[in-house]
């Protein structure tokens, strides 16, 4: 009897040794509770997913979803006065800012895809877009096709940037390719008669259009040369980190507060963006609003 009671006590010891172990933190979580910190990357021209405001602080619709990722980890670290970090980033620097460690979570507008998710992971997909043309009015240009011979602005590093190049490729287009490091300097390539027409994702080219002097002088052409499904990026293998923003993001979809989200800034959005949700970012966000 004493040694079937040594052996569950022992058994009892083990599991909540287990328990224990299980419970401690790791990963992201581990770093964020150890420095007293959490680090956001985030973008400042992609509007209007994340962009500078007239106090140096970024807004936008992903930044808002990241607030909401950070006011949970708070509740979850009992860390109310937790200190919010914020690190400017890139289409080259982000990537490789997350996988290093200098930042926790980063808050742009980052298609997701295969080759991404070899050096880090991806939360739910949160918007749907996909690469168009923006071109001066009466330019002529309603296609790539149309571009043979003549300049395209693109960002370094972007799926826009694979997308173009793979079409030209296989249609056999002549066109010169003008690399800029972000928005702003595509756009103003596209201003200033460098490029015949700067690509990007529509959205964002949306985006450039409704903070332009002049937005009577631009258009969006074109039919999709790519389709880009945005996620906000944590580190790879990080699958506590992964869970609790999952969790939080089917929150906001499961109760409406996603699209109230979305409306917020698209529809028409405080840059008159004009961009009502599509039937597919719908159906996105009914299928990832996932159950307990």
């Amino acid at each position: 009897m004493l040694r079937k009671l040594g052996i569950l006590l022992a058994a009892a010891f083990v599991f909540a040794a287990t328990e224990g172990t299980a419970a401690e933190l790791y990963g992201t979580l581990k770093k964020i509770k150890d420095n007293g910190q959490i680090v956001m990357g985030h973008r400042e021209n992609s509007v209007p997913f994340a962009y500078m405001q007239s106090d140096g602080k970024p807004i936008g619709y992903t930044v808002d979803l990241c607030n909401k990722i950070i006011d949970r980890i708070k509740k979850t670290l009992n860390m109310p006065n937790l200190k919010v970090k914020l690190v400017p980033v890139t289409s080259q620097t982000r990537i490789p800012l997350l996988a290093n460690g200098t930042i926790d979570i980063e808050c742009g507008s980052t298609t997701n895809n295969l080759t991404r998710s070899k050096q880090i992971s991806y939360l739910h997909v949160t918007f749907i877009t996909g690469t168009k043309l923006a071109v001066r009015k009466g330019s002529g240009i309603k296609e790539i096709e149309d571009l043979n011979g003549k300049a395209i602005g693109l960002s370094l590093g972007t799926t826009n940037e694979k997308a173009v190049k793979r079409i030209a490729k296989q249609k056999g287009l002549k066109i010169k390719y003008h690399m800029v490091k972000d928005h702003p300097q595509g756009w103003l390539a596209l201003e200033t008669d460098r490029v015949d027409a700067y690509a990007t994702d529509h959205s964002l080219l949306y985006g450039l259009i409704s903070k332009s002097k002049d937005k009577s002088k631009w258009e969006v052409v074109g039919r999709f040369l790519s389709y880009d499904p945005y996620g906000i990026m944590v580190r790879r293998d990080d699958s506590a980190m992964q869970l609790l923003g999952n969790t939080v993001l089917s929150d906001l979809m499961r109760s409406g507060e996603m699209q109230k989200i979305y409306d917020k800034w698209f529809d028409p959005g405080p840059t008159n963006i004009n961009m009502p949700i599509s039937s597919n970012l719908k159906v996105a966000f009914e299928v990832q609003a996932l159950p307990y």
